[in-house]
């Protein structure tokens, strides 16, 4: 294919970029046929923003509260991401998908 340097308005801060033959290179190793829509900084800023979020559930799926129970059906001591009811029965998940596949 032939590249040439193409001038570009990114859709974030408004400013034009040139989508250079290299990148263009990339985005087409890569199997990409959109042009780019952001200049070269505001991507970066977006894949940080990205970053950021993602470390960011992460860092809630940590803190999350786990319970340690009995399970109901075999007796083996397990962990669950949800506080027990009194009087309903908690299953390891062993059990549990032995049940459902049951169904």
């Amino acid at each position: 294919m032939g590249f040439a340097d193409k001038l570009l308005n990114c859709i974030d801060c408004k400013r034009n970029f040139i989508y250079t033959v290299e990148d263009q290179e990339f985005h087409a190793s890569k199997g990409f046929i959109n042009e780019p829509r952001r200049c070269p900084s505001c991507r970066r800023i977006k894949k940080n923003e990205h970053t950021q979020d993602a470390n960011s559930s992460e860092n809630y799926s940590s803190q999350r509260q786990v319970f340690s129970v009995t399970c109901t059906k075999c007796g083996k001591a397990t962990r669950i991401p949800f506080q027990p009811r009194e009087g309903k029965s908690v299953y390891c998940s062993n059990c549990y998908n032995k049940m459902r596949a049951a169904r």
